[in-house]
C-alpha cells in the first residue's frame, strides 16, 4: 500500500487555505488536509480515473433535484480537515458553495488501489468522526465496494462487502440503485 506523503505539523484548515492562497504550494500540487496533516496525494492511474467518472456518472443518476454530486472538490469537514474525496454527494447545488465548500456530506466514495489500508482506516475514521451517514470504498484490487453506513464516534457500525453483481442503493436515494459492476473500469 501507498500512503500519501506527509508533511509534518498539526495545521489547522484556516493556516492550509492561506497557505493556498499566497500559492505556497506549486499549482501542480495534489493535496488534501486531514487530521492537520497536509497530505501530498499520488498520481491517479488510469483505472482510478476512469473509475472516479463512473462513480460520478451512476451517482448523478441516482441523485436528483436537491444534490449535487462533486469529484475530487475540497469537503471542509472540521478544523484540522479539508480532504478531497473522489466524489462526494452534497444536498443543495453547485451554486451554494461559491464562498465556502460544504462542511458535509450524504455520502462519500473513495476509490482505492494503492491507497485501500488507507482510506479503510484515516480516512473512514476522519469520515466517521465527522458523521458523515455513508462511505463506500470502490475496491479495484478486489473489485468490490465496500459499504460503510451508521457513524458512531470514529467508526461505522455497519460494514458491508459488495460484490460486482450486486446492487447497492444509497442510503438518502433509497428508492435508486447501483450496480456495482457499473462502477468498476
Amino acid at each position: 500500500m501507498n500512503e500519501p506523503d506527509r508533511i509534518s505539523h498539526r495545521w489547522s484548515r484556516a493556516e492550509y487555505e492561506r497557505m493556498v492562497d499566497v500559492d505556497v504550494f506549486p499549482p501542480t500540487a495534489r493535496l488534501e488536509l486531514l487530521d492537520g496533516e497536509i497530505l501530498d496525494m499520488t498520481p491517479q492511474k488510469s483505472a482510478h480515473a476512469s473509475a472516479v467518472d463512473l462513480v460520478e456518472e451512476a451517482l448523478r443518476a441516482c441523485f436528483s433535484t436537491g444534490f449535487y454530486v462533486r469529484g475530487q472538490k475540497p469537503l471542509a469537514l472540521d478544523d484540522h480537515s479539508e480532504p478531497e474525496p473522489d466524489v462526494a454527494v452534497i444536498r443543495g447545488g453547485v451554486r451554494d458553495y461559491t464562498r465556502h465548500h460544504p462542511r458535509t456530506a450524504v455520502l462519500i466514495v473513495e476509490v482505492a488501489d494503492s491507497t485501500l489500508a488507507y482510506d479503510r482506516v484515516t480516512k473512514a475514521t476522519a469520515y466517521a468522526r465527522n458523521r458523515i451517514p455513508e462511505y463506500w470504498i470502490l475496491n479495484l484490487c478486489d473489485r468490490t465496494l465496500e459499504v460503510h453506513r451508521d457513524p458512531v464516534g470514529d467508526a461505522y457500525a455497519h460494514r458491508s462487502s459488495v460484490t460486482a453483481d450486486e446492487v447497492v442503493r444509497p442510503l438518502a436515494a433509497a428508492g435508486a440503485g447501483v450496480k456495482v459492476a457499473d462502477l468498476l473500469p
